[in-house]
């Protein structure tokens, strides 16, 4: 199956948790994860990947940097 299991999340989510609706919504798919007792989550990011990210995501002083 690809995708998500978005009726067998909402079930989880709503009555298993007993989260209301605006609440489920606002989780992200890591947040509900760890409270459906999946604590092991994605892979821990490796170096190669961080490298990439920071060429690609600079940190820049800004006007109102110091």
């Amino acid at each position: 199956m690809n995708g998500f299991d978005w009726p067998g999340l909402m079930q989880a989510g709503l009555r298993g948790l007993g989260l209301k609706p605006a609440e489920f919504w606002s989780l992200t798919p890591a947040e509900l994860r760890l409270m459906l007792g999946d604590a092991q989550g994605g892979a821990p990011l490796v170096r190669g990947q961080l490298d990439a990210l920071m060429l690609a995501y600079p940190d820049t002083r800004g006007e109102n940097d110091e």
